[in-house]
């Protein structure tokens, strides 16, 4: 099962990661996200467990624990594509006005009288 992990301390790494969920079974990857152009961490990072009841256990009791200082955020993780609303409303394509979004910005609106 993948885990999300939110609000990691920047100082925290993938060895901390590990370390916090290996206490709950085994662990196959550990890995905060980096800013690509900085080498900085984002903030959040991901577990990977092969066991669900024990990434379970690891997300119940890890929840909004203490590491390195900041309270964590943990969640199974979820694809990108399968968020709830936002923007968009589930209709493809782009810009509203058919097509493929070409145009700009409210500059070049018409009135509509």
């Amino acid at each position: 099962m993948n885990i999300y992990v939110g609000n990691l301390s920047f100082d925290t790494g993938d060895a901390e990661l590990r370390a916090a969920f290996e206490a709950y079974g085994e662990v196959t990857s550990a890995s905060v996200i980096t800013d690509r152009e900085t080498g900085r961490s984002r903030g959040f990072g991901f577990v990977e467990m092969p066991s669900a009841d024990q990434a379970k256990a690891a997300i119940q009791a890890l929840n909004g624990t203490d590491l390195g200082g900041r309270a964590l955020k943990v969640n199974e993780a979820r694809p990108r594509g399968d968020s709830r609303g936002g923007s968009g409303g589930g209709r493809p394509g782009g810009g509203g006005r058919g097509g493929y979004g070409g145009g700009g910005g409210r500059g070049d609106r018409r009135p509509s009288w």
